[in-house]
């Protein structure tokens, strides 16, 4: 445990939360570098800005690390918080809700609609058949498959394990530090204190997925071999989503010449 720590503070920094009225949050010693969190008592933070009174105003360097609710109008990103935003620790049914979100978002329904072509496609699990009826054995499964994972590592475990499962965007800083920084939350995510922590809420949440797809799956992919072939699917597609977010906003305003 002494040896995973020291691992967590080399990466990155802990996350300072916000002091709420009600109870006063014991802040981190470190805040995230290139990401410094609002001062609350600056008149920028109780007066809109010139540049939020009028958008169009706006440079390209003012949506640096703005993550929007949706990305391209598909991919659900309920799940981040732009970078310099420092919000509370989630409740349990914020935690409920976004992974209700991600679950049974129209655009899960379409995700899943690809991948499971795509499985029957090339055969991933042949006893479970070709055409229309083989789509469908793959379908339902693949459906099962995300959502029993997101109540897991969004809302059940993080709720027990007091952790904060949102990706919290830099937004600024050297490109390969932001996608190692990214990257790597699938490993590191902060604690209810905002103190960075293993992230066991992802880990472990993925293998009970796993463990338990195992009960509708076919035999033949219920070797052990075949259950750490899908969790590291499951752990890196976390890892790339993460980053995939972190970099939104750029690829949005500097190569889409448009708002996040």
């Amino acid at each position: 445990m002494t040896l995973s720590c020291a691992i967590v503070s080399v990466f990155l920094p802990p996350v300072a939360r916000a002091q709420t009225p009600d109870a006063p949050v014991e802040l981190a010693s470190v805040s995230l570098p290139d990401a410094p969190a609002p001062q609350s008592g600056s008149s920028s933070a109780s007066q809109p800005s010139q540049a939020d009174r009028n958008p169009s105003s706006k440079t390209p360097d003012s949506y640096a690390g703005q993550q929007p609710k949706r990305i391209l109008g598909l991919m659900p990103n309920y799940r981040a918080v732009s970078a310099g935003t420092i919000p509370p620790p989630p409740t349990p049914k914020q935690a409920f809700k976004i992974a209700t979100q991600n679950s049974f978002d129209y655009s899960s329904f379409v995700f899943v609609g690809l991948t499971s072509l795509l499985a029957e496609g090339s055969d991933a699990h042949k006893q479970l058949g070709k055409g229309v009826s083989g789509f469908g054995r793959y379908y339902w499964r693949g459906f099962v498959d995300k959502t029993d994972g997101n109540y897991w590592v969004i809302f059940a475990l993080p709720t027990v394990m007091h952790e904060d499962e949102r990706y919290y965007a830099r937004g600024s800083g050297k490109i390969w530090k932001r996608a190692l920084y990214s990257s790597t939350r699938v490993l590191i995510t902060p604690d209810y204190h905002g103190h960075n922590t293993i992230n066991g809420a992802e880990l472990l949440g993925r293998g009970i997925a796993q463990g338990i797809s195992t009960t509708y799956y076919p035999s033949s992919d219920r070797t052990a071999g075949a259950l750490a072939a899908k969790y590291g699917y499951a752990i890196l597609r976390d890892a790339a989503t993460n980053t995939f977010r972190e970099f939104w906003p750029d690829i949005a305003v500097h190569v889409l010449h448009r708002h996040p």
